[in-house]
């Protein structure tokens, strides 16, 4: 299955949150779109794996991408190391993505860092020819996939995007993703122990976040992005 954009995270929640929008125009526009959580998110203070799987599929059908699957790292301890960077490569090489979404280069939570990098060096070495890998034992072996571009979203630390998308009209289905997830965000009956993304202002800063980078290109609003290597354009009347 060729996808146009596959949208990585470290934890369920994380692509909702970090591009949702983005997501939701892509699609709107026609192109295809796969998720892949790099862990179930067990070690989330409320909530459970099993919980956060429901969530995860109920955020899919909100925004409609094509596939979605978890790779089952364990949460928190995953490294960045061959076995894993091969599992990703197999999943790359799949579904042969034209741009990868992934973690913030930096962030507060420690596999979003990782995350991002694991990533990162996923897509570069799955386009090496001499890297083998199939699916299953029984499998034809892969062809060689390495990404055009791997774009990272922002998260909880306030990066300087290298360039924002304008995701006006499309917020209402990014915060009714990111809602789906109900045992994670603001919920003034929960009695689960209050985390920093429980809280009313990290709900509320979802928007304002979206809001200001919007504000700072003139449109409603807008998501940002790190790149990591030069973006080029084809003519200056491309910019807005």
């Amino acid at each position: 299955m060729k996808l146009d954009i596959l949208a990585i995270g470290a934890h369920p929640d994380d692509v909702e949150l970090g591009c949702g929008a983005t997501i939701a125009k892509e699609i709107a526009q026609g192109k295809k779109i796969g998720i892949i959580d790099l862990t179930r998110g067990e070690l989330g203070t409320r909530g459970t794996a099993r919980t956060r799987a429901e969530e995860a599929e109920e955020a899919k059908n909100i925004l409609g991408v094509t596939v979605r699957m978890n790779m089952e790292f364990e949460d928190g301890f995953f490294v960045n190391d061959k076995q894993h960077q091969i599992e990703l490569i197999k999943m790359i090489r799949k579904y042969k993505p034209d741009i990868v979404l992934c973690n913030a280069i930096d962030d507060r939570h420690i596999d979003h860092g990782k995350g991002s990098k694991l990533v990162s060096d996923a897509c570069f070495l799955s386009g090496l020819i001499k890297i083998n890998t199939k699916i299953q034992d029984d499998d034809e072996w892969q062809e060689p996939w390495r990404p055009k571009q791997v774009y990272h979203y922002m998260q909880w630390n306030n990066l300087e995007p290298d360039f924002v998308v304008d995701v006006t009209g499309f917020m209402n289905k990014k915060i009714e993703a990111v809602l789906a997830y109900k045992t994670q965000f603001f919920d003034a009956n929960s009695k689960e122990p209050v985390t920093p993304i429980s809280s009313l202002n990290f709900k509320d800063s979802v928007t304002y976040r979206a809001r200001d980078l919007g504000r700072l290109v003139g449109v409603e609003y807008a998501e940002g992005f790190n790149v990591e290597r030069y973006i080029a354009v084809d003519s200056l009347f491309n910019l807005q």
